[in-house]
């Protein structure tokens, strides 16, 4: 467990103040809260990927694994059986691919045939028409076999594309979030509410009743203007908004993290979001831009729903040196998404909008460094939380509740007092080389070195030439770093104070102009 400098750690027990409020809601959010996890009431038996990627070729060779993995994520009954459909057409694409083969090499024949007699001038008329008879048959049969393999491809590729990534052996099995594996926690939930003056009798407010006193909370306006699921800020609360994204910007491009600030659209393309795995699958959950208005180079056209699309699209269909790797990238942007799964849920306050801001990396590394880079990537989004001092807890996704493109996940929760419950503020995930393969990313592994020549004898053999490595696929790695909006929800519950006011983490207030305290007015 890691702690903070100073502090103690109160391995995520629950303040007394607390206790009382949660048991009242009942066993299942204190259990929750705790981290504790429930074994599913049946476990599934997943077959270890080893070094396998998800391909087509994988799924033809290794089913049962595939569909092992597809069982432990939950996954619907059509797309299981999709694996099983893309595995039948492999075959059929096999003997098809050697029908065509078969005629090609029949046309081949029949044509040196013809052009022997051509050229021999034969008086053969009726062997000249029989042999290109046969070639024109073994032509037509090998167009119409083409044909087929063309419809079998597309079929494949639809089916591929809604088959999430196979997961890494280290994921545990289970249902849903209830079942995600705690790793560790950070922090003390009772250490500010003591330096704040929190007494036992104090409720503490939600973020959105916190900022609706310091005049900065414009949801109704907002409404009007865009509908629900929209929030406006304005004054010291949008300042500080604002200063939580440019800390975060300074933390990661420093020389610390390393990161190299880009700045990207904000309008992708259908093949960008297919890259990235967000289509087909969650096409309704994005905001589409109508082809009247705009295209991307002839495609749909899409606001994006994380700065993830465009940044990790940059070196598509591209092949970097495996010396240039990793690549770190951070982009702060808005992001859109619709939520179409998620009415209902959330309404209340700024913890799930249509539209919000948030600070993500990304890493392109070699398949040799990927999980040491999403380490380091994992703990660049904690020195976030930690250098803000909130209290929160890491988590590793279980196979039910992981990510569509990722093959290892953990979530960073923190600790909201308002709603008493920890809360995620950042995915950070792996997807190996998942999505490099729908980008045509990859990268040419380092040379090896040439052996020296010999002189044994006096005679001086040549070097051998070492062969030119093939391209590989590059891996991807993406992070929150964090969630600005969500950051935001936090630093307002964690700092307030009993009077109203908020207290300016430590941190951001040279982003405040050296403001201490946001004043009730």
């Amino acid at each position: 467990m890691v702690l903070a400098a100073g502090r103690h750690s109160c391995h995520a027990l629950v303040s007394r103040q607390f206790l009382p409020r949660l048991l009242a809601r009942g066993v299942s959010s204190t259990t929750r809260l705790l981290g504790a996890s429930t074994a599913p009431a049946e476990t599934t038996s997943r077959i270890s990927r080893q070094d396998f990627s998800l391909e087509v070729r994988t799924i033809a060779t290794e089913p049962d694994m595939v569909i092992s993995h597809l069982k432990s994520r939950r996954a619907s009954s059509e797309t299981i059986e999709a694996v099983q459909t893309i595995a039948s057409l492999q075959e059929k694409r096999v003997a098809l691919i050697q029908e065509r083969d078969s005629f090609l090499n029949q046309r081949k024949e029949a044509s040196a045939v013809v052009g022997k007699l051509m050229r021999e001038q034969s008086d053969d008329t009726d062997a000249v028409e029989a042999a290109k008879e046969k070639s024109n048959q073994a032509a037509e049969g090998a167009a119409k076999a083409e044909l087929e393999l063309d419809d079998i491809q597309t079929q494949v590729d639809n089916l591929f594309a809604g088959i999430p990534n196979l997961l890494d052996d280290i994921v545990p099995d289970g249902d849903d979030d209830t079942q995600n594996e705690q790793v560790s926690t950070w922090g003390d939930i009772e250490a500010l509410p003591k330096e704040l003056g929190w007494t036992d009798d104090f409720t503490p407010a939600w973020h959105d009743d916190v900022a609706a006193k310091l005049g900065g909370y414009k949801s109704e306006e907002a409404v009007k203007m865009s509908g629900a699921r929209f929030v406006g800020l304005s004054g010291k609360i949008a300042q500080l908004e604002r200063a939580i994204a440019m800390y975060f910007l300074d933390l990661h491009t420093s020389e610390e993290h390393g990161y190299t600030e880009v700045s990207v659209p904000l309008v992708v393309g259908r093949s960008a979001l297919e890259g990235t795995s967000q289509l087909p699958k969650f096409q309704e959950d994005l905001f589409a831009i109508t082809p009247e208005s705009h295209t991307c180079n002839g495609e749909d056209a899409f606001l994006i729903p994380t700065a993830e699309v465009p940044v990790t699209n940059l070196h598509r269909d591209s092949v970097l040196e495996e010396s240039d790797l990793p690549i770190s990238y951070v982009a702060w942007t808005p992001c859109f998404r619709a939520e179409a799964g998620s009415y209902g849920r959330d309404t209340k306050g700024l913890i799930r909008t249509h539209q919000f801001q948030k600070v993500e990396m990304v890493k392109i590394t070699s398949a040799e460094t990927s999980d040491e880079q999403h380490e380091l990537l994992t703990q660049h989004a904690e020195a976030c939380l930690k250098n803000l001092e909130l209290p929160y807890r890491k988590v590793r996704l279980c196979s039910g509740d992981i990510g569509f493109s990722a093959r290892h996940c953990y979530d960073l929760e923190v600790w909201l007092p308002g709603a008493q419950e920890y809360r995620e503020i950042s995915s950070c995930s792996n997807t190996g080389d998942f999505q490099a393969r729908r980008m045509a990313l990859r990268y040419r592994p380092k040379a090896p070195q040439e052996p020296e020549s010999s002189n044994e004898g006096g005679n001086k053999k040549k070097k051998k030439k070492a062969k030119k490595p093939k391209p590989q696929l590059c891996h991807t790695i993406n992070g929150s770093g964090l969630a600005v909006g969500r950051t935001l929800v936090a630093v307002l519950e964690n700092y307030q104070r009993p009077d109203g006011s908020v207290l300016v983490p430590k941190v951001l207030r040279p982003y405040m102009g050296g403001q201490e305290i946001l004043e009730v007015p």
